[in-house]
């Protein structure tokens, strides 16, 4: 509430006029600038400027049908323009003296005028709308001719617009003229500080009545939309109610500092806005929340000055009794609270008039649409009345801070001194009362005088208790609080906008409304939103789905509610789950809410029902523990990611098969290893071997050569990889004689060279042991639990989750492994030869109810799936290789392709040239895409990624480093294509540079801020990101570094030139180097401490109108308290004096850019070049 949206500021000098479209989203304006501007308020710019008048604009209002614009001008005329085809149409000359206001009649073809000429006319346009629908050209906009063609018109009574009825009865000028919404009436107001009302017909108009008692200039007045009344507002500081009828003042509204200049009122709402010397007011003019109460199935409330009676049941509505009325000349509020004893059928009801009263009816005690008479009301004064018996009240007399038991006589049989404070009075269950203060709410027994209990909370304005009065909701501004009847606190909730009032569902949940939602609040503090709501609405009752209430009309209806999110959410805090269950089976109830709501409340089971996104099923289905919906969640996600995560989660519940699975998908061959070493699985041991053999990994092939036990394999990868030494041991120490003096004889080294070593007594070969336990099952064996509530309930999500029927889950398993894709696609593996793939049969190529992976009952197929031909001709191919190898000796493998020319050929990013060495095509590739000429200050840059992309691995004293590249992605890079060089820079990495840099330039350190930000200037050269959202983050990371580069930059020039000599030169120079610096789009901090800087610095080289506009651009920025009020009284001190002593080359009003190089202005239209790579000016 009362919060600034948005500042429009194209006008040259103050605006006096706005107006909104009563349909699209536009607003037109008038200033004193001559001009009228219409603007969109969505996209927050001005659309266009009309021309024409000669002086000030005073008034603009649209046309309520027609694309018309009416204005009214100091330059003595009224103008009508088209906003469409953005030219004046027409110029209604006549008045001789500014005009002040100008306006169209809601419905006719009516324009009415005030002018200072001390008349008010009013104009027939309904020639112009005939003009305008027979599609004739618009006047032109020079007002010479129009003014010429209007008197020519006038002449011959053949124009547009004219002068329908003239208006004079006011003895000094009119400020002010209106139509009435829906009668032939004109309301106007002057300088005579009278408001006159008008009335006319199609032949004449004439003065009604005259409205007198302001003491100064009246400036407006209007009709209300929805009463008779009449609203006026004066420079003698008061808001004044007038009764049209009667014409008399019913109420005056005093400010006591500021005087009123205009008013309007809300098109919809009961609301009123009117603009005085220090800003507007938002008021309305009574309360309109209608005094009710209810009492079984029966509402009582007032309308119409009359108490009425509304059944539930039969929706029959009728009067009960008039209540009374405000005598002429005089204005009574409505009734502020109803209090019905059904015993005596009684009401009574309390308002505010006279400083606060009740008075106590009599009902009839049939209904029979007769209305009794409000002569027998029995008054009294007090703000708060109450039933506390049968034949018993109390009245709370604020005043003396008394309570007063009265009878039904209306005489007081006993009086009580509260102990508290009293604010208010509220009913309680018995001969108890609720006592609100300013602080709490106390029980009071009215027996005993005693205190029973007490609650804090803040000023209570309504009290809802349950229908068994067990539970008490305690209403405040914008907070509920939930207690029981013995004012123990439940839960408390906070709404940031005002509550307006609420009632207990039968089932013990308290919905209550705001100005625009209906809402729930459980009695453990959970709430949620049930619907919105146009207006604001006052519930009564809550029948299932029925919510009855009243409006600001004071008109029962009856609106639709879902109550399935209230009634789920009690179900489960009560731990009812067969109606959980049935909730769940019988409604929709879906969202992100109810989800959270669950997961919040430890039901991740349950929510997982709701779930349709396969991502939230996966997390939920890990937080339940149920692996089945996790394994079809992750299959249809299919990433790496979500991969790895279901692999550790069911290997810590001790699914291997799944485990297995989920290494399959990943491609993590080392990981598969290690897990059929410690299971115990040789024979897929000895498939992982074969894999590594096709893949031609030789460190994957001597590790699980290791695990398996398998020497002679272990002999020929040390041979392949160049470790002979390490080969002639190895193959020496596990007897193979024939194998070590064949790599000996290879090396050309004697025996007699060779030194053995001692080998320690007891020592043993490293070989694998055998497997305790040889199963193909082996997931964890699980504790056998009794099935849950929800287990077996629903069918999750209707995707199929769990296992189907008839078969086992290690089966399900092996049918959905690869889930339709090639064998070989979960590995990625395809050497360009057919391996025995069976597109069907998934890894395991056979049936549905095999039990193993890769066992013996499926040797055949199962090599297939792993992309192992096992016909003969791989094992015949590695036999003719070791024959081969045997027989020639040593034979040195070809030289292939270097990695770091497979990066150079993979990529066109210059980052990844630099890594693979290839300098020239990088500072190629920056020349044409970035525009670079000088590689000087990118050397560091260049060396580090070239060194930061290898890394050295020393082995051996006598033996060359190995440089290892390292890869971007190693995890998934299984072909020569997919080799990128590591990343170096990163857009993580750059955040944090940038924080760096922020918090530098916070603690002043200007020259380590500007060092930070131009490394990370030069360094977003070299990041590479994959989305368009990061690359959008990149291009916001540029202009940054560019900006903070340019104001450190200019900060640092003024720092050296305050240090120099103090001439008027260096002055001027400071001057304009703080106040080019505010121009820097800079964090909000720092911009405020750029404004205080500049401020400052203008202000102490007397440069006010400088200092002056920085203080106020500072104000914009809502600093703190301290800092706004020293840019208050600096724009009060600066607005006095208003120059500039020295003439610095700075205007605010005039587009420009600052210089990087001589930190100059550069003027819109000017010369200017632009980085090709920072845009920097």
């Amino acid at each position: 509430m009362g919060t600034l949206l948005d500042r429009f500021e194209e006008h040259e000098g103050p605006v006096r006029g706005i107006s909104f479209h009563p349909t699209q989203e536009l607003f037109v304006s008038g200033g004193d600038d001559y001009k009228v501007k219409v603007w969109n308020y969505r996209t927050r710019r001005c659309i266009f400027t009309l021309q024409g008048h000669l002086d000030y604009v005073r008034t603009v209002y649209f046309h309520p049908e027609q694309p018309w614009i009416i204005s009214a001008s100091d330059d003595q005329t009224i103008r009508i323009w088209n906003w469409q085809s953005r030219q004046c149409i027409a110029v209604l000359t006549g008045h001789n003296h500014y005009v002040m206001c100008a306006q169209f009649h809601p419905t006719d073809d009516l324009v009415v005028s005030a002018c200072l000429d001390q008349t008010v006319r009013v104009w027939d346009i309904s020639g112009l709308r005939r003009k305008s629908a027979a599609g004739a050209q618009p006047m032109m906009g020079d007002p010479l001719s129009s003014q010429r063609l209007n008197t020519q018109g006038d002449f011959f009574n053949v124009t547009d617009v004219v002068v329908k009825f003239v208006l004079e009865g006011h003895t000094r000028g009119v400020n002010w003229a209106t139509f009435h919404p829906t009668m032939p009436l004109i309301l106007s107001c002057g300088d005579d500080r009278q408001v006159k009302i008008w009335r006319m017909n199609e032949s004449r108009a004439w003065e009604v009545d005259t409205c007198r008692g302001h003491y100064n200039n009246v400036n407006s007045a209007l009709f209300h939309p929805k009463r008779e009344l009449i609203l006026s507002d004066s420079e003698d500081k008061t808001i004044r109610v007038w009764d049209t009828t009667r014409r008399t003042l019913l109420q005056t509204f005093r400010r006591d500092q500021d005087r009123f200049w205009c008013m309007n009122a809300h098109p919809e709402l009961n609301l009123f806005a009117a603009g005085h010397d220090n800003g507007l007011i938002v008021f309305k003019l009574e309360r309109e929340r209608p005094a009710s109460a209810i009492h079984q199935n029966s509402l009582l409330y007032v309308k119409d000055s009359q108490v009425r009676l509304h059944d539930f049941t039969s929706a029959n509505d009728a009067p009960m009794v008039s209540i009374r009325t405000a005598p002429a000349g005089q204005y009574l509020p409505p009734p502020r609270t109803m209090s019905f004893n059904p015993a005596e059928k009684a009401v009574l009801l309390t308002s505010d008039a006279e400083g606060g009263s009740y008075e106590l009816y009599n009902l009839p005690r049939q209904v029979n649409g007769q209305v009794s008479d409000s002569a027998q009301a029995r008054r009294g004064a007090g703000s708060c009345a109450i039933w506390t018996g049968r034949n018993r009240f109390a009245v709370l007399d604020k005043a003396a801070q008394q309570i007063l038991i009265k009878d039904l006589t209306n005489q007081t049989t006993k009086t009580i001194k509260p102990p508290v404070t009293v604010e208010a009075i509220f009913n309680a269950p018995g001969s108890q009362i609720l006592l609100s203060t300013a602080t709490s709410v106390v029980l009071f027994d009215v027996q005993t005088r005693q205190v029973v209990s007490e609650i804090n909370a803040a000023p209570v304005k309504y009290v809802v208790w349950s229908s068994d009065m067990s539970t008490v909701a305690l209403l405040c501004k914008h907070t509920i609080t939930l207690a029981n009847k013995q004012l123990d606190q439940l839960c408390q909730v906070h709404e940031t906008i005002r509550i307006k009032s609420a009632m207990w569902d039968a089932s013990g949940v308290l919905l209550y409304t705001t100005l625009n939602h209906i809402k729930f609040a459980l009695p453990r503090g959970d709430s949620g939103i049930v619907r919105t709501i146009d207006n604001p609405i006052y519930l009564v009752r809550v029948q299932g789905g029925d919510l009855h209430c009243l409006d600001r009309e004071g008109s029962v209806n009856v609106i639709k509610i879902d109550p399935t999110e209230y009634r789920f959410k009690l179900a489960l805090q009560h731990r009812n789950y067969e109606e959980v269950v049935s909730i769940i089976r019988n409604s929709n109830l879906v969202g992100q809410s109810i989800i959270a709501y669950l997961q919040k409340n430890g039901y991740p089971e349950i929510a997982l029902h709701f779930v349709r996104d396969d991502t939230a099923r996966f997390e939920l289905a890990l937080e339940c523990g149920n692996m089945d919906i996790a394994l079809e969640t992750a299959k249809a996600i299919d990433t790496p990611a979500y991969w790895n995560k279901f692999s550790q989660e069911a290997l810590r519940r001790g699914h291997i098969q799944m485990v297995e699975l989920a290494y399959q998908r990943t491609k993590a061959y080392d990981k598969l290893s290690f897990l059929y070493s410690i299971t115990g699985n040789t024979e897929k041991l000895v498939k992982m071997q074969k894999i590594a053999i096709m893949r031609n990994d030789l460190q994957s092939r001597l590790q699980n050569s290791l695990f398996i036990g398998d020497v002679e394999d272990r002999v020929r990868v040390l041979q392949e990889s160049g470790q002979h030494a390490l080969a002639y041991l190895t193959a020496k120490s596990h007897g193979l004689v024939e194998e070590a003096e064949s790599i000996r004889a290879g090396a050309g080294v004697e025996e007699a060279d060779i030194t053995s070593a001692d080998v320690a007594g007891g020592s043993k070969l490293l070989l694998p042991t055998t497997p305790v336990i040889s199963s193909t099952e082996l997931d964890w064996p699980q504790l056998h639990v009794s099935k849950g509530i929800f287990d077996g309930k629903f069918n999750f999500g209707d995707k199929g989750a769990g296992p189907h029927p008839g078969k086992s889950r290690v089966a399900d398993l092996a049918t959905a492994a690869v889930d339709g894709d090639d064998a070989a696609g979960a590995w990625d593996i395809d050497e360009g030869e057919n391996m025995g793939v069976d597109d069907e049969e998934g890894f395991g190529g056979a049936g549905a109810d095999e039990v193993d992976l890769l066992g013996d009952e499926a040797e055949a197929g199962a090599e297939g799936g792993w992309g192992i031909d096992d016909d003969g001709e791989l094992d015949a191919e590695i036999a003719a290789e070791a024959t081969a190898a045997a027989a020639a000796g040593f034979v040195a493998p070809q030289p292939g392709i270097s990695e770091l020319e497979v990066w150079s050929r993979n990529s066109t990013l210059a980052v990844d040239q630099i890594a693979a060495g290839n300098f020239e095509q990088a500072m190629r590739l920056l020349r044409d895409q970035v525009g670079i000429a000088s590689f000087d200050a990118l050397k560091p840059a260049f060396m580090e990624i070239y060194t930061s992309s290898r890394s050295v691995l020393t082995t051996a004293p006598f033996a060359t480093p190995s440089r290892i590249p390292l890869r971007r992605n190693p995890a998934e890079s299984t072909e020569a294509s997919q080799y990128f060089p590591a990343k170096i820079y990163s857009l993580s990495s750059s955040l944090e540079q940038l924080q760096q840099g922020y918090r530098a330039t916070t603690a002043a350190k200007f020259e380590d801020g500007l060092v930070l930000f131009k490394r990370l200037l030069l360094s977003l050269i070299f990041v590479s990101v994959d989305t368009a959202e990061d690359a959008n983050e990149i291009k916001q990371l540029l202009q940054i570094c560019r900006e903070y580069i340019l104001g450190i930059t200019i900060e640092l020039e003024r720092a050296s030139v305050a240090k120099e000599e103090a001439t008027e030169e260096n002055s001027v120079r400071l001057v304009e180097l703080a106040a080019f610096f505010t121009h820097c789009q800079l964090r909000a901090d720092h911009e405020k401490l750029s404004l205080r800087a500049a401020m400052n610095t203008a202000y102490k080289h007397k440069c006010f109108k400088a200092a002056g506009e920085f203080a106020q651009r500072l104000l914009d920025l809502v600093p703190t308290p301290q800092i706004a009020d020293k840019a208050r009284k600096m724009i009060t001190i600066c607005d006095r004096q208003s120059r500039d002593n020295l003439a610095i080359n700075y205007d605010a009003r005039n587009p420009f850019v600052i210089c990087a190089a001589s930190h100059t202005p550069i003027h819109r239209g000017e010369p200017a070049v632009n980085c090709p790579y920072c845009q920097a000016a």
